[in-house]
């Protein structure tokens, strides 16, 4: 009779359904947060009937400007917080830098005033951006007021 020595030897293998069930809940948290969550400065837009940007451009770098006359920059390390004409202008040419073809695009709060917006245009011509687009809301209201 001989007597086989049986040991129990621990599986080295990765149990991956608690982890798939894991990624599962993360993904669809993310998901349903993700649409809530505030791109931005609270600007209010004007509104005109403009043509969208065309989804296969780069991400534009925008810059706010709100009713205050403060700017925010999309692309700042802090994105929610103002910045002065200098660093907003370093910030963008940084950007173009590394992009020469991402688009420059200002949101210009509709309750400001419109020398905040002229005169953050003079400071990108200034610093040589030349080709910025102004950010609208759609609607037929441009129509309405040409009467």
């Amino acid at each position: 009779m001989s007597r086989t020595n049986h040991k129990r030897r621990a599986k080295a293998e990765i149990n991956v359904v608690p982890y798939i069930d894991v990624m599962l809940v993360l993904l669809i948290i993310f998901m349903v947060t993700a649409p809530l969550l505030k791109q931005g400065v609270d600007v209010d837009l004007p509104q005109a009937p403009a043509n969208p940007l065309d989804v296969n451009s780069p991400e534009p770098v925008v810059i706010s400007v709100d009713r205050n006359g403060l700017y925010f920059l999309n692309i700042s390390s802090t994105p929610d917080s103002s910045l002065d004409g200098s660093a907003l202008v370093a910030e963008v040419q940084a950007a173009l830098k590394k992009q020469k073809n991402r688009p420059v695009m200002v949101r210009g709060d509709k309750n400001g005033m419109y020398q905040n917006v002229v005169s953050l245009l003079v400071l990108l011509q200034k610093a040589n951006i030349d080709t910025v687009g102004l950010v609208t809301e759609p609607g037929e209201s441009a129509s309405a007021g040409n009467t």
